[in-house]
């Protein structure tokens, strides 16, 4: 049985407590979330939640019978079970002193980051893209540069016509 890493979207009610009670349910039976977001959609009463949980098909089809009984929840879909884009936002701060902020904008281009702050001894670096992209570009940063780096961990979306919708 092979752990498969899966991104999990679901539609909840946007009331207070949905998201503690689905992290009570991971809590209780000891499933690790990995990432989780949380957001409003188009429509004010609804939230997408999107959660990257790691387990064998039997495990996470529990999860997912599990997020179907929990009262807020509207619709489950497990987006690693066809075509999808993911993206992760990443903000890193890195020290820029003199000798060093050339080379670091040079970084920031190769990999289409922006800088989006400044001051005389730092950088923040704006990075949006593939997980592994956002691995990459930490490990391309000099050693001894890395201040803070800060992730909103991976979303998606489903490729095509259809999409989590009520």
């Amino acid at each position: 049985m092979t752990n498969m890493r899966h991104i999990i979207a679901v539609l909840l009610e946007n009331e207070a407590g949905a998201l503690s009670r689905v992290a009570g349910l991971f809590s209780a039976r000891g499933y690790n979330i990995e990432s989780l977001t949380v957001a409003p959609t188009d429509d004010s009463t609804l939230s997408r939640m999107t959660l990257v949980t790691t387990g064998s098909e039997e495990i996470v089809e529990q999860i997912k019978k599990q997020l179907n009984k929990l009262i807020d929840t509207v619709k489950v879909l497990d987006l690693s079970d066809g075509p999808h884009i993911e993206r992760e936002m990443m903000m890193v701060k890195v020290r820029a002193e003199r000798p060093d902020r050339e080379e670091l904008k040079r970084l920031t281009e190769i990999f289409r980051a922006k800088i989006i702050d400044v001051t005389e001894t730092s950088y923040v670096i704006e990075l949006t893209g593939a997980s592994k992209k956002l691995d990459a570009f930490i490990a391309a940063v000099p050693t001894g540069l890395l201040i803070e780096v800060v992730r909103s961990g991976p979303t998606g979306i489903t490729r095509g016509e259809t999409g989590l919708t009520l």
